[in-house]
């Protein structure tokens, strides 16, 4: 079945970087896009970015620059690098996958995913 496993999560400076980690199994992975979401306590769980199989990129507009999301088709993996960490960043991050294979339609909705991983927590303070 399929799984994903996130990782990488941890207590960070404000101005430090995180590079989240993704391992999928179960699914052909080169035939999915995959994203990044993010809960913060009492809030909506948020996209934060998508990549497809080819590597196109997609991003919340508020992240761009600071957030880089990429893939390894050989090793199952997804990434998120975060650079210039922030308290606001401060959330559960989720891995995903897309629904329909070969598609990226809608990347920002939650809806479009129906696998998620149970998250790695980010925690930026001083």
């Amino acid at each position: 079945q399929v799984q994903l496993v996130e990782s990488g999560g941890g207590l960070v400076q404000p101005g430090g970087s995180l590079r989240l980690f993704c391992a999928a199994s179960g699914f052909t992975f080169s035939s999915y896009t995959m994203a990044w979401f993010r809960q913060a306590p009492g809030k909506e769980r948020e996209f934060v970015a998508a990549i497809s199989g080819y590597g196109s990129a997609y991003y919340e507009d508020s992240l761009k620059g600071r957030f880089t999301i990429s893939r390894d088709n050989g090793q199952n993996a997804a990434y998120l690098q975060m650079n210039s960490l922030k308290p606001e960043d401060t959330s559960v991050y989720y891995c995903a996958r897309h629904k329909y294979i070969a598609s990226s339609s809608h990347y920002e909705s939650r809806e479009s995913y129906t696998d998620w991983g149970r998250g790695t927590q980010v925690t930026v303070s001083s």
